[in-house]
């Protein structure tokens, strides 16, 4: 019976995205497991780190894959128009942040999850992280999408240019400013000082 069960392991996302379309559970399985974890992580960083949010977000995008997957052109990768998908709901949740903050006059301050890295050797990289954290709140979102694709989603220039659909140059900018107006804001951490 070997023959009804199908390993999905080997798979390609572009297949896999062609089972779905045909209605096939199994497949959208296989790429939920690929992808939710790493993309999980995307939004909480993304969304203040709102687990809650992050994790309804999640659900949504899925949702939007069994909806839209005839958006998708399999000429090419499935995880950029997946990151894409995710950046543009992030960009419509940071939007609708504002237009509420106008409305209720708000100051848009955020309530962050605490998540203590047990271990006097870690409290340093802790600290940092808090700081670094910290600094990229202050960033506008273009900056802090940008570095947060890059360094924490490690996705190349080239595939956060097409996500953010912008010239890989100007990524390379907005990475450039980014670093260099936190690593100003971050001059306690340089060993050299």
């Amino acid at each position: 019976m070997t023959l009804f069960r199908k390993n999905y392991k080997e798979t390609a996302d572009a297949a896999l995205v062609q089972l779905i379309a045909e209605g096939n559970t199994k497949a959208f399985d296989e790429l939920y497991g690929r992808y939710s974890v790493k993309l999980l992580h995307y939004f909480r960083k993304m969304l203040h780190n709102d687990s809650e949010k992050a994790q309804d977000f999640l659900q949504d995008l899925f949702i939007k894959v069994l909806e839209k997957y005839d958006y998708y052109d399999q000429s090419k990768s499935f995880s950029t128009w997946l990151y894409t998908l995710a950046t543009n709901m992030c960009k419509n949740e940071y939007r609708n942040l504002a237009i509420r903050s106008r409305i209720l006059e708000e100051n848009g301050s955020y309530i962050y999850d605490n998540d203590p890295t047990p271990g006097l050797e870690s409290m340093d990289l802790q600290i940092f992280n808090s700081h670094l954290k910290n600094e990229l709140e202050k960033m506008d979102y273009i900056h802090r999408e940008t570095f947060i694709l890059r360094f924490y989603e490690e996705l190349s220039i080239k595939e956060i240019s097409v996500i953010l659909n912008c010239a890989e140059g100007t990524v390379k900018s907005r990475l450039f400013y980014t670093l260099k107006k936190i690593g100003g804001k971050m001059t306690a951490f340089n060993p050299a000082n």
